[in-house]
């Protein structure tokens, strides 16, 4: 539509509207005023028309300039001679002058990008296999968008033929390992592919780790298993010297002897010496034990037995009153001592014979105090018992055996609070025992007078936590009742509402409270929060809203 008609048209429906009011009447005020919003109102639609038609070109602009930097972004991170001029024109027609260029670059960018990705995933996956990781952690080897430059290219190219030469050396060490652990495996009689597996999974498959960790445990077990065959060897061929003492000894017939005869080979082997497969198994070590064992049995078994018994009964005299210590350790230190044939046994019994009258004296001295002792234990666990119920909201419902807990609850206490004497009457039984004595009580390995001091300790902390939480809940008790004294009670009922306005009229504060009529402060009607009593509304706006 052309500016002429545009403007004929406005002036036609200006002579309508001119005979419009006329017939309606209105006043020239009013026509005034009308014809000012009318020339507002196409004002701000100019105005807005200028306005998105300048963002459009600001936009233009934007597209413009941010191509023009990625191109040269593109140049530098490639770091080729690119010869690009912008074309004169309006900005559409520069804008497709520059968008083939920046198509092209992006083409050969996203090419690099992809040779240089590649290079860079082998690189990973290598440092990955000699750093032990098991997926690829291309760490510090990040693509760096800023250069993707031939001389980059080159440089991870040859990082990676280095990486391979290291692989193919680490390699061949893990290779040398496990051809180590094979010889020695078949000597010693042990699974060779757990042994491998323990070390790393990879070892048995095709596809082996060559970390630093893996080399280093291979070398590890390697070393190992040499010692083990040391060991293994120095304690057959003492086995096999004492073998021969004790059949000498009893004149054991060389039929029985024989099963054994391999031993006699190895007494004269050193540790570097070949072997033959499986001589040093665990199988013969066990049973050349086992031998040793019955050749020692045949002399000793009745007074072993014995002594074992004894040992036994003192064991439980001294935990049936909390003195037994590291029992296992000792029981297996008397039979070693057996076994090894260097002890008399009957000075072992009546060894043993004089500390279980020691024990059962000292048992009849500890008694009262270790009654004590259950007990405190007792009324600690009902302690405890006493805490969870109470923190139970639902104690008092009506449930079968809840008059049963009231009942425990109760007796629970008076039981809790006799603790602190019990505590006191049991540290004064203590110290007049260890005065007595002149050691310490001890109570499963630690000392009692200890344990009760630190027990004091805890309960005076737990008391004064207790303290506190009453207290803080005093003030907070006092501070609700100051606010309730100048505020009102938040339970106090409300004013009821006037009878002037029906419902329909009731509206709401800003804060969601029920707004209600009540007598103005002139005895006019008015209204106001009937929460607060403040903040009174003139009728007539209440009823300008609601005609709204």
């Amino acid at each position: 539509m052309s500016l002429s008609s545009t403007t004929t048209t406005c002036t036609s429906l200006l002579q309508e509207l001119q005979i419009l009011w006329d017939e309606i009447g209105e006043g020239y005020n009013e026509r005034d005023k009308m014809l000012l919003e009318l020339e507002q109102e196409c004002l701000d639609i100019y105005n807005k028309k200028v306005e998105r038609t300048r963002k459009h070109r600001a936009e233009l602009q934007r597209s413009l300039a941010e191509s023009e930097a990625e191109i040269a972004s593109i140049v530098s991170a490639l770091g080729e001679q690119v010869s690009f001029s912008r074309k004169e024109g309006s900005l559409k027609e520069q804008i497709s002058s520059v968008k083939p260029v920046l198509e092209e670059l992006l083409m050969k960018k996203d090419m690099r990008w992809r040779e240089i990705s590649e290079i860079v995933m082998q690189i990973a996956e290598i440092s990955s296999n000699i750093a032990g990781n098991d997926c690829p952690v291309s760490s510090g080897l990040e693509i760096d968008g800023s250069d993707l430059t031939k001389r980059k290219l080159d440089e991870l190219r040859a990082h990676l033929q280095d990486l391979r030469n290291e692989k193919a050396v680490r390699l061949e060490k893990v290779n040398s390992y496990i051809s180590a652990v094979h010889e020695l495996s078949e000597i010693l009689s042990f699974d060779f592919s757990k042994a491998l597996s323990n070390v790393h999974k990879s070892l048995t498959g095709a596809s082996k780790s060559i970390s630093n960790d893996t080399l280093a445990r291979l070398a590890e077990l390697v070393e190992s298993l040499k010692k083990e065959k040391h060991q293994r060897l120095l304690k057959l061929q003492g086995l096999g010297r004492t073998m021969e003492e004790l059949w000498n000894l009893m004149e054991t017939p060389m039929d029985e002897r024989r099963s054994f005869g391999n031993l006699s080979i190895l007494l004269s082997v050193q540790a570097d010496d070949t072997l033959g497969k499986g001589c040093l198994g665990l199988d013969i070590v066990r049973e050349a034990e086992d031998e040793v064992k019955r050749l020692n049995a045949l002399k000793s078994s009745k007074m072993k037995e014995l002594v074992l018994k004894r040992h036994y009964e003192l064991e439980e005299i001294c935990r049936e009153v909390h003195m037994d210590g590291n029992s296992d350790a000792a029981r297996q230190s008397l039979i070693d001592l057996i076994d090894s044939g260097d002890a008399d046994l009957s000075d072992i019994l009546a060894t043993l014979d004089a500390q279980i009258e020691n024990a059962k004296e000292e048992a009849i001295s500890r008694k009262e105090i270790l009654d004590k002792v259950d007990k405190l234990k007792h009324a600690k666990d009902e302690e405890k018992w006493l805490d969870d119920y109470e923190k139970d909201e639902n104690r008092f419902s009506a449930v079968r055996g809840a008059h049963k807990n009231l009942k425990r609850a109760e007796k629970a206490r008076s039981l809790i609070s006799k603790i602190p004497a019990m505590i006191d009457g049991l540290t004064t039984k203590v110290k007049a025992w260890e005065k007595e004595r002149g050691v310490l009580f001890l109570c499963d390995m630690h000392p009692l007078l200890q344990t009760l001091e630190e027990e004091m300790v805890l309960r005076a902390q737990r008391e004064e936590e207790k303290r506190q939480f009453r207290e803080q809940k005093r003030l907070q008790g006092q501070l609700a009742t100051e606010k309730e004294a100048k505020y009102g009670s938040k339970s106090a009922k409300k004013k009821p509402l006037g009878q002037s306005l029906n419902t329909d009229n009731v509206t709401k504060t800003p804060v969601g409270r029920r707004i209600g009529t009540t007598p103005g402060p002139s005895g006019g009607k008015g209204f106001r929060d009937s929460g607060r009593g403040n903040a009174v509304i003139p009728l007539n706006y209440v009823a300008l809203q609601k005609d709204d």
